[in-house]
């Protein structure tokens, strides 16, 4: 009998879906007053991981999504679904609950 290899399970977006993580908010503020964890707000940026292909309008034409992986992103703040995988923390989003690209 072959021996079990871990095979790791990749979230592939389906439509106008985009997988993210979310960035770490920051611990502390700048005068130095430590954040716990049961004050913090839900985080509000991400990295894109991966992109769904876009969703298709009344004409069947595919509306591509204007996001690539490795793009941060500001998002809405109670937007998206949770999901844990491999034990990495990932959010499923709408494109339209993204607000807008960060570039720097």
């Amino acid at each position: 009998m072959p021996a079990k290899t871990a095979t790791k399970t990749e979230l592939v977006p389906l439509a106008d879906r985009i997988v993210v993580t979310a960035l770490k908010q920051e611990e502390e503020t700048a005068s130095g007053i430590i954040i716990p964890d049961t004050v913090k707000e839900k985080p509000q940026q991400g990295e894109v991981i991966s992109v769904g292909p876009g969703k298709m309008d009344d004409h069947g034409n595919r509306i591509t999504i204007d996001l690539a992986a490795g793009d941060r992103i500001l998002y809405a703040k109670y937007a998206g679904t949770d999901v844990k995988l491999d034990g990495i923390d990932y959010i499923v989003l709408n494109e339209k609950d993204i607000l807008c690209k960060l570039v720097s």
